[in-house]
């Protein structure tokens, strides 16, 4: 079975969370070939600050699998991880991240307080920075331009 490409299924997240008005992050989280979870940002839509797409996707496949624990799973999202995107993916022992775009104001794994490098930090995921980078960083400035041009 050919692999599907999971960082596109992000992407189509993101662009779906920014139709909704959303700051456009996607996330998908696969074990194999096979997707378990995806998610878009739902912060204003749910009123929730928790809302984050990793934090979605990780509920939901949590929830399929019965489990708290993901060790099998990769997670696939557009935009570098906040802090407590980053504890969520460390406690849900997420086997690999696949980020697209850094965040040098909100990011934690290679910017910020780097999180998984904390010796606090219970798990550390394999990281795989920099997927998809132009586009996913694309769908970001143009959101943002928009709302800047108002």
């Amino acid at each position: 079975m050919k692999r599907p490409d999971f960082m596109a299924l992000a992407l189509a997240e993101a662009e779906a969370a920014a139709a909704r008005g959303e700051v456009p992050v996607g996330a998908v989280v696969a074990r194999g070939t096979r997707i378990v979870s995806r998610a878009g940002n739902r912060t204003r839509e749910l009123n929730d600050p928790t809302a984050h797409a990793e934090m979605l996707a990780i509920r939901e496949a949590s929830q399929k699998l019965s489990a708290e624990r993901l060790t099998d799973l990769d997670l696939y999202v557009t935009l570098e991880p906040c802090a407590m995107c980053a504890a969520a993916i460390s406690f849900a022992r997420i086997r690999r991240l696949y980020f697209g775009a850094s965040d040098e104001k909100g990011g934690a794994v290679v910017n910020g307080v780097r999180f998984f490098a904390s010796p606090t930090c219970h798990h550390v995921p394999e990281v795989y920075p920099g997927i998809a980078e132009s586009s996913a960083a694309g769908i970001l400035k143009t959101f943002f331009q928009a709302r800047r041009d108002l």
